[in-house]
């Protein structure tokens, strides 16, 4: 038997490394075991940060061959991917030392390799096993395909190949019209690839408030992405010559062929168990392979806890790293809640759309009377001076209390207003609240106080 510990988490992504490091600053010797020779999980490594690295970059090459002319700034760039490449690489790799700078500040035993469970308390490494009061399952989720398709991340992409691609595709297919795909679609349609979505559903962001899914439709349609919507992939033949995806009617009916140089399959995440050896101890998952838990986090074996994207909830990486903190903490016997209406969710297009709370549709089924108070950035100033005028802030609020059940935002920098709800929601505010709070000038937060504002019916500027 090796060393002894109060917590071993396994998986060093945004909820294992931030559990690591808040069990260590409660006094628990903790340790951290991660099969990848860096630290970060996907989210730093090969998805969350190298994919914001890359939007952050097209985009101003976008401004710069599109937009900036109409403000007096005429330029002709030139795109230098290898450069650009090389930027997101950077990004990752100071991000990932960043942990390890953490880990070492907070005296965390890291632990490489590939964690196997071999029963409540002990998890082996290789050929050491060690012993532990508390395990922390944080091992995130991974990538999955159509039946018969298989991603080869060369001419059939996962959003890993996706980021690492030598050149712009003359045309690419978007297999999924969700946030990994827009977000991915957007970044090659900016660098010169002719893009298309394929979604099932009959409109993108499936799940989202149904204004927005519609509003960020037609604003990806202005900016050159094509759909096809309701619509199914069956099959897909690689070639020299590039891809050719059989797609159907998602009701049924007559196929067609549509070509691509390059396929990015973006269909969604599943919970990622392999090799823990959770059959062998015990370890109850549920019918989508997500390990089940407790309130508390706890799996069916004692001892045995897991969070993020291994067990139910919306797969974002800030979910994980507050169901982390929260566990460390519970573990230390301090007290934890996470309320999962209060997650808030980002799609780094631009313009940006972001939610939080309850939609429409589901405020609707659930029969709960509410109000809607709604703003368009065309009518803010800060907006106007941007040239960043799409979009709007929409916010709900019970029509009894006044309190804000939801928002949900298309446009700049939305992303970073979403919080301000967010806050308010958690201290259980009114629209009121929002309304009656002195927002500086000129800026876009002007919007989500007059969008509070016309929950009542009564906006200024408008």
């Amino acid at each position: 038997m090796s060393e002894k510990f109060d917590v071993i988490v396994i998986g060093a992504g945004p909820g294992g490394y931030v559990a690591a490091i808040r069990a260590a600053q409660l006094g628990m010797k903790t340790a951290c075991i991660e099969k990848r020779k860096t630290l970060g999980g996907t989210c730093l490594n090969i998805g969350c940060i190298p994919s914001k690295a890359l939007l952050c970059a097209s985009e101003k090459y976008e401004d710069a061959a599109h937009h900036m002319g109409d403000m007096g700034i005429k330029v002709s760039p030139k795109l230098d991917l290898k450069a650009m490449m090389k930027h997101k690489d950077s990004v990752v790799d100071s991000n990932t030392k960043g942990i390890e700078f953490l880990f070492k500040k907070n005296k965390i035993t890291r632990i490489e390799g590939a964690a196997e469970i071999v029963e409540a308390g002990k998890v082996k490494v290789g050929k050491d096993t060690y012993a532990a009061d508390n395990i922390i399952i944080a091992t995130g989720s991974d990538v999955i395909s159509l039946p018969g398709i298989k991603i080869d991340e060369k001419q059939i992409v996962s959003s890993t190949g996706a980021l690492e691609l030598s050149s712009v595709p003359k045309e690419m297919v978007v297999i999924g019209g969700g946030v990994i795909g827009l977000e991915l679609g957007t970044v090659w349609r900016r660098l010169g690839a002719k893009v298309t979505v394929i979604e099932f559903m009959d409109n993108i962001l499936p799940g989202m408030d149904g204004e927005v899914r519609k509003e960020s439709l037609k604003i990806f349609k202005k900016q050159g992405i094509e759909f096809m919507l309701s619509s199914k992939v069956t099959g897909a033949k690689t070639s020299a010559k590039g891809v050719e995806l059989t797609v159907e009617p998602a009701a049924g009916g007559k196929a067609e062929t549509v070509k691509a140089d390059v396929v990015l399959m973006a269909i969604g995440r599943k919970a990622y168990t392999d090799g823990l050896g959770l059959d062998k101890v015990g370890v109850q998952l549920d019918e989508r392979g997500r390990i089940v838990t407790d309130e508390f986090f706890e799996t069916s074996v004692e001892g045995i806890f897991a969070i993020g994207d291994a067990i139910k909830g919306p797969m974002l990486a800030h979910k994980a790293e507050d169901e982390g903190v929260i566990l460390a903490e519970l573990l230390a016997g301090e007290s934890g809640h996470i309320d999962y209406d209060m997650v808030p969710g980002v799609v780094y297009t631009w313009p940006e759309i972001a939610t939080v709370g309850k939609t429409e549709e589901q405020l609707k089924d659930a029969g709960i009377a509410y109000n809607v108070g709604k703003f368009p950035f065309m009518a803010n100033g800060r907006a106007r001076a941007m040239n960043a005028v799409d979009g709007f802030v929409k916010i709900l609020a019970c029509a009894k209390t006044d309190r804000v059940l939801g928002a949900h935002m298309v446009g700049p920098n939305v992303g970073e207003l979403i919080s301000e709800v967010v806050t308010v929601m958690e201290f259980d505010g009114c629209a009121e609240d929002i309304a009656r709070t002195c927002h500086a000038h000129p800026t876009l937060s002007e919007v989500v106080k007059e969008a509070a504002l016309a929950v009542h019916k009564r906006p200024i500027h408008i």
